[in-house]
């Protein structure tokens, strides 16, 4: 039996664990008896000791953000080690919702590759140890833990026109880039053709109205303008394809230790880039004005064909890391169970 647990994340699951999980019943299955079969277990009630006696192949979805998050993550994987080492465990799998910073060598003590347990890593963010052959990066997606819906595209989405170049929704810290955006756009007027709602302190849940607001702006704009937060990867990119806003990138390392590896010389946000997002990649906002001057000229069908190849490779982006995700198990696991 292949278990898939969601454990310390509460709500906030990426959307694409279980776009990915979905299909094991499938995928998997069809390559082993037919007795094997997948569950996906999440909520307040799991925690060590949940899962059943008959459960085999594992994998664990957890929260390494913060140290409350990482203190919870390490009494699972103490249990799951617990199971390996007595055999009642055969593959243990980890999705990691890792610290913003990269800063996860808590977690480096349990990996197989080091003497530990686990034989396969996704983590999120541009880890340095990221190698494709047992670390593998896994997208941040949205944020299911603020409510944010998953999104079916619409002819209304694709043809409507839109009434705002841009947009921006979210929490301006002192000094940062995203002050100096703010700047550029009322300096230039641009806060007039975009709707921009900032504020000083970061809210962790979005009220019914705010969420709202925050989905009509991206169905509303052609472009969604993304800062770099603590980390450069951050929900709002993802929404933005979820409604057919081109994502405005901010494409900067920020503090910590995300960077690149030996394998991979793109970072940041490396795996949108490998996968060809067709983002507007900027190294500063400065270059704003020009781009949306630009955005002023360009016809409503070009902006339809563009909204059209968004979606696409939106979509073709979530099946292609569906598919990784799955054949990565297939042949980790199954294959080591047959051998």
């Amino acid at each position: 039996m292949f278990l898939s647990i969601q454990a310390g994340y509460k709500s906030c699951l990426p959307y694409l664990i279980k776009y990915a999980v979905k299909a094991w019943d499938v995928i998997i299955c069809s390559a082993s008896n037919s007795s094997c079969f997948r569950s996906f277990i999440t909520g307040p009630a799991v925690v060590p000791g949940y899962f059943s006696a008959d459960v085999n192949n594992v994998v664990l979805v957890l929260n390494g953000r913060e140290k409350a998050k990482v203190f919870y993550a390490t009494q699972w994987l103490l249990y799951a080690q617990n199971l390996v080492q007595s055999q009642k465990l055969q593959h243990v799998a980890v999705v990691l919702l890792g610290n913003e910073h990269c800063d996860n060598d808590w977690m480096a003590q349990f990996l197989k590759s080091n003497g530990g347990f686990v034989e396969l890593l996704f983590i999120i963010y541009d880890s340095p140890w990221i190698n494709d052959a047992d670390v593998f990066q896994w997208p941040l997606g949205v944020a299911t833990y603020r409510n944010f819906p998953v999104v079916e595209a619409s002819w209304s989405m694709v043809y409507d026109e839109r009434p705002y170049l841009c947009n921006f929704l979210g929490t301006v810290y002192k000094n940062s880039s995203r002050q100096a955006l703010m700047n550029i756009l009322k300096q230039d007027g641009y806060d007039k053709r975009c709707w921009i709602s900032a504020r000083e302190q970061w809210q962790p849940q979005e009220t019914n109205k705010s969420l709202k607001n925050y989905q009509d702006a991206l169905l509303q704009s052609d472009l969604t303008l993304c800062p770099a937060g603590v980390n450069t990867e951050c929900y709002r990119i993802y929404e933005a394809c979820s409604f057919g806003s081109v994502p405005v990138v901010e494409d900067v390392m920020t503090a910590g230790k995300c960077g690149n590896t030996s394998a991979h010389h793109r970072a940041p946000l490396h795996l949108l880039k490998s996968m060809g997002a067709p983002f507007i990649f900027i190294k500063n906002w400065k270059e704003l004005p020009g781009i949306l001057e630009k955005e002023k000229t360009i016809k409503v069908q070009e902006k339809i064909q563009r909204r059209k190849m968004l979606l696409q490779w939106y979509q073709h982006f979530k099946t292609e890391l569906k598919m990784k995700f799955t054949d990565i198990l297939q042949s980790s696991f199954l294959m080591t169970n047959k051998g």
